[in-house]
């Protein structure tokens, strides 16, 4: 069962709108998108709901957090904009034992790299403005349930608030989706030449990608994904001005804070897509000002991998003329 909405939003909310009550619960991850935390917490929470926000990695903290008034459970993996994996499977067979409902975000793996239905997700979200559409052209949400009875509230209210997306949007998603397989591997391999690139550089701190052997959730990764991903996630060694130099000035990557698509796209997930939670949650969630989420395109990988680290490059040799400028004076 699939509806579409006007946007990826809409598809949420929709969801929310089902399965949400005054006084119920929802467990949400620390690592989630900024557009479902402030539908959250400033839609959802002042009507009654309640959200509780925990690192779900943690079993323990995962399974405390459930209760009997929780009705969904709410997960990306990867998350945006971290890139955090989380096992699927142990949390459906958990959520399922205390009665709740499984929302899997399946923006960042797509259908082609994941199948939460075959873990044994309720609900499945997708943005399909990013990679199922592809092109940056359009604006589009979809849900899909296996379950006719789950999947009915969720299209009452696609009819009943008329969310619905343009037929000219739905043809694009079409065209989209007939290249979804060649465009997935190319983002993929793209993906891990850049990871593997920014990790040797020295004005990176940290890389958030999961077919990194180090990567925390590597393991779970490759049990329930054929493939790691399009996205790359990075913290630079550096200021946040120098972050916003480095994101504006790149030749290949556009500045914007959408992903997904054939043309490549950075963003400051600071000042862009998570910039509507608090900096102080921000912090405590591990989120740092100088995070940088990279969406690899369909360009060669050589023409990335170059352009960025020109701008490490760059920045690297701004940062030792300042320090030489400065011990003179």
């Amino acid at each position: 069962h699939a509806a579409v909405f006007a946007s990826g939003l809409a598809a949420e909310n929709a969801i929310l709108q089902a399965y949400l009550k005054p006084g119920d619960e929802i467990v949400i991850p620390q690592d989630v998108y900024g557009g479902t935390y402030r539908l959250l917490s400033k839609v959802y929470q002042p009507t009654g709901c309640i959200v509780r926000q925990v690192d779900i990695a943690d079993h323990s903290a995962f399974e405390a957090a459930l209760s009997s008034r929780t009705r969904l459970v709410w997960i990306e993996s990867p998350t945006n904009p971290r890139l955090l994996i989380y096992d699927i499977a142990r949390i459906c067979a958990t959520a399922h034992a205390k009665g709740a409902l499984v929302v899997v975000d399946n923006t960042f793996a797509t259908p082609y790299f994941q199948q939460p239905f075959s873990l044994g997700a309720d609900l499945v979200v997708h943005s399909v403005t990013k990679y199922l559409a592809g092109h940056s052209d359009l604006i589009q949400g979809a849900v899909l349930a296996r379950d006719a009875a789950v999947f009915e509230p969720v299209k009452f209210l696609q009819n009943a608030t008329g969310a619905v997306p343009s037929p000219f949007d739905c043809w694009l998603t079409l065209r989209g989706l007939k290249t979804l397989e060649l465009r997935m591997e190319r983002h993929a391999l793209n993906a891990t030449a850049i990871a593997d690139a920014l990790l040797r550089h020295p004005l990176v701190k940290a890389v958030y990608f999961p077919g990194h052997v180090d990567h925390p959730g590597h393991q779970i990764a490759r049990r329930q994904m054929t493939g790691f991903g399009g996205m790359v996630s990075f913290e630079l060694d550096g200021t946040v001005d120098e972050v916003v130099s480095f994101v504006s000035s790149r030749r290949f990557f556009a500045l914007g804070e959408s992903l997904g698509g054939v043309k490549s796209l950075l963003c400051h997930p600071a000042r862009m897509t998570h910039a509507s939670i608090p900096a102080e949650t921000r912090h405590a969630l591990g989120l740092s000002d100088t995070l940088i989420r990279l969406s690899p395109g369909c360009e060669h990988p050589n023409d990335l991998v170059a352009d960025l680290i020109d701008g490490l490059d760059a920045l690297a040799a701004g940062t030792h003329r300042a320090s030489v400028v400065a011990h003179e004076v």
